[in-house]
């Protein structure tokens, strides 16, 4: 009976903890609240999405990540810094509402520009980073964005070190004309000295990456790897619709389309992503184990 009686304790004791731990990640969830999915209408506690790096657990659709959450999920801890921080946008051309528009794209991504670079480590592997953002006017290829990206492969062919870019880009930024439009030229010119060097470059393709990023350095690349389901283009299909009026086909401009069509080289998890990254920067380094 004593037996029994201690046995039945100790399991109170068990159900006891397990209920507390459940109610703390019911309060968790109750504070962050609740999104849909825009892939399949399925109802997601933030707290669970949070979890699986903002991708959906039923139809694996990839939110998109700021910043901030990418680093996280990429690089090792404590080992960025960032470069040409102090480089901002200005309205050369006195483009009506475009410094207001400047000023609103600042306080939405805590950023001056629509990307950041820097130093990083991944996986132990020094590396050059660059990352762009949409909540800062679209991710828009500004004179800035182009100058940040050429400066970020200058400094790795001085490091002799890999670049990786996650890019996302919803075209040029037409406040700024035709020097908007010179960035194409500028980054994949850095981008042909750089490949002289015999470095690697490693371009991530997130959703969007259109316009002038997409036809530019985001192609360019020795190894593009895209997010599931992630729109990669020049134009919209909406746009080449209208322009060749027909219909297209399921899934084009999709990165599963790309990979099909040999337009990228895999598609890519992000739960798989930072493993992936890993194996490629130490098979480059001629496959040194750690």
């Amino acid at each position: 009976m004593l037996k029994n009686t201690f046995g039945k304790k100790k399991y109170f004791t068990l159900k006891v903890e397990n209920d507390r731990k459940q109610q703390v990640v019911k309060e968790e969830e109750d504070m962050l609240g609740s999104t849909i999915c825009p892939g399949c209408s399925t109802t997601i506690s933030e707290l669970e999405l949070l979890r699986n790096h903002k991708v959906c657990p039923d139809c694996r659709h990839h939110f998109n990540l700021s910043v901030m959450e990418r680093l996280n999920l990429t690089v090792d801890d404590g080992t960025f810094q960032e470069l040409d921080s102090g480089l901002s946008s200005y309205n050369i051309l006195n483009f009506p509402g475009y410094d207001e528009k400047l000023s609103q794209a600042e306080k939405n991504s805590g950023f001056k520009e629509a990307i950041i670079t820097g130093k990083a480590s991944i996986g132990g592997c020094p590396i050059i980073l660059g990352i762009m953002d949409t909540r800062f006017m679209m991710g828009s290829m500004g004179s800035v964005v182009g100058e940040k990206v050429s400066r970020a492969f200058e400094a790795a062919i001085n490091l002799k070190c890999p670049v990786i870019m996650f890019t996302a880009s919803g075209g040029a930024r037409m406040q700024e004309g035709i020097l908007s439009l010179m960035q194409m030229a500028k980054t994949s010119a850095v981008l042909e000295k750089f490949n002289r060097c015999g470095l690697l470059y490693i371009s991530v393709l997130t959703h969007p990456t259109t316009g002038g990023v997409s036809a530019s350095f985001a192609s360019l690349a020795d190894i593009i790897i895209g997010e599931p389901g992630a729109l990669v283009g020049f134009a919209g299909p909406r746009v080449i619709e209208q322009t060749i009026k027909q219909r297209l086909p399921e899934g084009f401009q999709q990165s599963e389309f790309l990979l099909k069509h040999g337009m990228v080289d895999m598609v890519v998890d992000r739960t798989q992503l930072r493993e992936t990254l890993v194996r490629l920067l130490r098979l480059h380094q001629g496959g040194v184990n750690g």
